[in-house]
């Protein structure tokens, strides 16, 4: 299939290269030349602006940081619904609020087009892998169309219903995600402060009913999780701004559901006074940082 691609940061990266992989022909666009590059070597065409990567393909995908780029790339003058021909599906994979998707789904049906949501949860790792999970807001329809093409970015593929759906499982799965990390941040700097060893507190908190994917496979504590973020000076994962808008698109939903979130505000909180501190660009994980007395040789 004919894909145009828009968005190669650390998610959006290895699921293009995945896609060329499944054997996808990709237009690709992204405002890093060296990140167009790679996939340039990979086997993938150079677009010079998301309206020429939108033309002549059968279905456009973007990966984009907050709705303002989405909307940006789909309506500016050079944008993609300026250059796509009618019936062709958008894939949106960000991490938006659903108001802004039911807009942009607005948007494209006025064009003759789909706009369909497909947020992804795993990770680096698991766009490396090929391993993610797309939660899915669309028609029945639209959906067993797209799954062949999401089948070679992941593995676990959920329909969840009409139009910006998939957007509130997200930003619900990234709420828990948020909540849980900064409690095993806490839990392993206060072990730490009491003297047990973080690897042997590490080890039996993933074989006890403390275990969750914040301690078992992303463990925020140097050296308990050797590929783990932490383990690298916080690089080379999900940025702690990230996970700090994605904790906002939660309260914000929370609000104007007039449905409570008391841990999710703390949480952001948290991420907040990270992000104060110009370490935004740090995995969510080094939230710990914030608990740690000594912490100075964890970040290189």
């Amino acid at each position: 299939m004919k894909i145009g691609f828009i968005g190669l940061g650390n998610m959006g990266m290895p699921m293009a290269l995945n896609l060329l992989k499944a054997g996808h022909s990709l237009s690709v666009f992204d405002l890093s030349a060296q990140a167009v590059q790679a996939l340039v070597d990979a086997g993938a065409k150079s677009a010079e602006s998301p309206k020429i990567a939108a033309a002549d393909v059968e279905c456009v995908i973007t990966m984009l940081p907050a709705a303002a780029h989405v909307r940006h790339v789909l309506t500016s003058d050079d944008g993609v619904l300026a250059g796509i021909t009618q019936s062709v599906t958008i894939i949106d994979c960000s991490t938006i609020d659903p108001l802004s998707v039911k807009e942009f789904a607005e948007l494209a049906t006025k064009r003759g087009n789909v706009f369909v949501d497909a947020p992804v949860s795993g990770g680096t790792g698991g766009a490396a892998a090929g391993t993610l999970t797309f939660m899915v807001g669309a028609s029945a329809a639209q959906f067993e169309a797209i799954q062949p093409v999401l089948a070679g970015m992941g593995r676990n593929i959920v329909h969840c219903g009409d139009v910006s759906t998939g957007q509130v499982a997200k930003i619900c799965n990234n709420l828990v995600l948020g909540v849980t990390m900064a409690g095993v941040a806490e839990a392993m700097a206060l072990g730490e402060a009491l003297g047990i060893d973080p690897k042997v507190l590490g080890g039996i908190m993933n074989t006890s009913t403390g275990r969750s994917w914040s301690s078992d496979t992303y463990n925020p504590y140097p050296g308990v999780i050797e590929t783990a973020p932490s383990s690298r000076g916080y690089t080379g994962g999900f940025g702690t701004d990230l996970m700090l808008k994605d904790l906002g698109l939660a309260t914000d939903a929370a609000k104007s559901a007039r449905q409570p979130a008391f841990m999710g505000a703390l949480a952001q909180q948290l991420y907040q006074t990270m992000s104060t501190y110009g370490n935004g660009k740090l995995d969510f994980s080094s939230v710990i940082q914030l608990y740690r007395k000594n912490r100075s040789s964890d970040v290189q």
